[in-house]
């Protein structure tokens, strides 16, 4: 009997530790060193450090798969950032998958992530490709605008002076 409260103990002891080692949440910093590395610390729901996370947890970055030794919550990508890039970083649990897309700007005071959204990434092209279509619709305009004074200047006489000098009586008249 002394033996099945024991294995019922342990069986305890290793389920409680399985538990606190899930990473549910991660943030990405420089490494404390400043040494062009990254830092992945693991944390809670209040995005405060989780320092009861140790062992190996398997990580994609920007597509390839690394396991990442964490130590008091903190692991160190191994592979030293180059240049400003993006990158992607995605761990799965056993319940959900957490994945973060990060700007990393490289100055020479060390590194600097910018967490951005991927839907911004969607919609600023979107937006852009709106203005250049509402700007080339405007264009259209003002070349048939163009056109259509050119033939009246050419063939009956419309001067740019007195359009404008028009123009400037109408208004006066209004107010």
């Amino acid at each position: 009997m002394r033996y099945i409260y024991g294995f019922l103990f342990f069986i305890t002891c290793l389920t409680s530790t399985a538990q606190t080692q899930m990473i549910s949440d991660f943030i990405v910093k420089e490494n404390l060193s400043q040494n062009g590395k990254l830092a992945i610390i693991a944390v809670d729901s209040t995005e405060k450090a989780n320092d009861r996370i140790r062992g190996t947890f398997l990580f994609s970055v920007n597509g390839f798969q690394q396991n990442l030794a964490f130590q008091d919550g903190v692991a160190v990508i191994s592979d030293p950032v180059e240049s400003s890039t993006f990158v992607f970083f995605k761990h799965k649990n056993i319940e959900n998958e957490v994945g973060k897309f990060y700007f990393i700007r490289k100055t020479d005071g060390g590194l600097s992530p910018y967490k951005v959204n991927g839907l911004t990434l969607v919609l600023i092209p979107i937006i852009i490709l709106l203005i250049a279509y509402a700007f080339k619709r405007l264009l259209v305009v003002f070349v048939l605008i163009a056109l259509v004074y050119g033939y009246l200047h050419f063939s009956k006489g419309l001067d740019l002076s007195q359009l404008f000098e028009s123009f400037f009586f109408g208004l006066k008249g209004l107010l």
